[in-house]
């Protein structure tokens, strides 16, 4: 094959240039990136909508207390997920899961003894100090997940075994509860987590073509997307750090660390309902055009 037949992104690259429409193509994929993450994140989105808006205006408080009105929308809502297919059974399933190992946690949190964050409002349906409605706010980060992992067609590289994985996870929701009584575990697991993450790769399909990134990377970068979400949280009165008390302000920035263990935690319950596919290289005799092979990693 000569030079001059070559596709015009292998003419670039010999010249050392782009084409023009390079640009444009980089522009369609950026747009279509923001696309899809909005329709993934679709409930957290649905939810901040409501929060913020009854934060506002919310004239039903004598009748429906404020919490119970933002459980019956975040019911409605997981209900239409399912009725029009855009969760299956099996990740709300899962996600069901995660629902209630974070409303156990938050129990224990807002506890009398604990005291790590609290409800200000009045509620009819919850669990001691918890609004049921609470639990829903970890479910929508499940949904993103579970969405997400088939919008960008997820694919793996050196993806740790099911078994260690599950293992990381369950000390880190363990140390949820027992760093209030026992040496915090944070630093230990974040090593351990570097350790068994660290090689691990994403790649993920926007428009055409794969894009790949460190998977803790990805987790991080949600994560601090969850913190900034906390920070409209708190400031529409949802709960409240003790801190808070006296007058809103910012969440502190150490919050993320355990913003990203929980991501982190959240993604491998995820993973039992869509097993990490591996990716495979694209073969060199196809013009570089991208393939990834459905196997199993």
């Amino acid at each position: 094959m000569t030079l001059h037949s070559q596709p015009a992104v292998e003419i670039a690259k010999h010249e050392g240039r782009l084409p023009v429409n390079t640009f444009r193509a980089g522009l369609r994929e950026f747009w279509w990136f923001g696309l899809k993450q909005a329709w993934a994140c679709l409930f957290g989105g649905y939810l901040l909508f409501w929060i913020l808006l009854t934060k506002l205006w919310y004239p039903l408080e004598d009748f429906l207390p404020r919490y119970d009105f933002l459980l019956l929308c975040a019911v409605l809502f997981q209900t239409l997920l399912l009725a029009f297919r855009l969760e299956t059974w099996r990740e709300a399933g899962v996600i069901a899961v995660f629902h209630v190992v974070a409303t156990a946690m938050e129990v224990f949190k807002t506890s009398e003894t604990i005291g790590a964050w609290h409800y200000p409002g009045t509620f009819v349906v919850g669990i001691g100090n918890v609004p049921l409605f609470a639990g829903f706010m970890y479910s929508a980060v499940g949904s993103y997940i579970a969405r997400i992992w088939r919008i960008f067609a997820f694919r793996f590289s050196s993806f740790p075994p099911r078994g260690w994985a599950l293992c990381l996870v369950g000390l880190i929701y363990m140390n949820f509860f027992t760093h209030h009584y026992w040496y915090d575990l944070r630093n230990p697991l974040l090593v351990g987590t570097g350790l068994l993450f660290g090689r691990s790769q994403i790649y993920f399909r926007v428009d055409r073509d794969y894009r790949r990134m460190p998977l803790l990377l990805g987790c991080l970068l949600v994560a601090l997307f969850i913190w900034f979400a906390e920070n409209l949280a708190t400031y529409g009165n949802i709960w409240l750090y003790p801190s808070q008390h006296d007058g809103w302000h910012m969440v502190p920035i150490s919050k993320l660390i355990a913003w990203f263990l929980l991501m982190l935690l959240s993604f491998v319950l995820v993973s039992l309902v869509n097993p990490p596919l591996r990716f495979e290289q694209p073969s060199r005799d196809r013009n570089c055009e991208s393939e990834v092979s459905p196997s199993r990693g």
